[in-house]
């Protein structure tokens, strides 16, 4: 059964770089637009990418590798080279403490 487990800080992430957790066996990446965080797989669903290295623009990152770009909130793949999104997490905040259903 799915559960919320504390990754980060929230002073960590405010206005960063996204950053990658490990969590259950995954990576993570953790994204903070406009002061929302949002999860989503740190691998690359083309030849597996670190996404939480990638460039941010707007609501979407860049693989660093490739380029494929994913939507932040959604995971959903936006085009060539990647075809398939990546998982999304739930994310939850409690004080300072980042949260993501795993």
């Amino acid at each position: 059964m799915p559960e919320f487990v504390k990754v980060a800080s929230k002073t960590k992430l405010d206005g960063q770089s996204p950053i990658c957790v490990e969590v259950g066996g995954k990576r993570i990446a953790l994204f903070d637009l406009g002061g929302e965080i949002h999860a989503i797989d740190d691998v690359c669903t083309h030849e597996g990418g670190p996404l939480s290295e990638g460039l941010v623009e707007n609501d979407e990152v860049e693989c660093p590798w490739h380029g494929a770009r994913f939507k932040i909130a959604t995971g959903e793949a936006c085009g060539a080279p990647a075809y398939e999104s990546v998982v999304r997490y739930n994310v939850r905040v409690s004080g300072d403490d980042v949260e993501v259903e795993v």
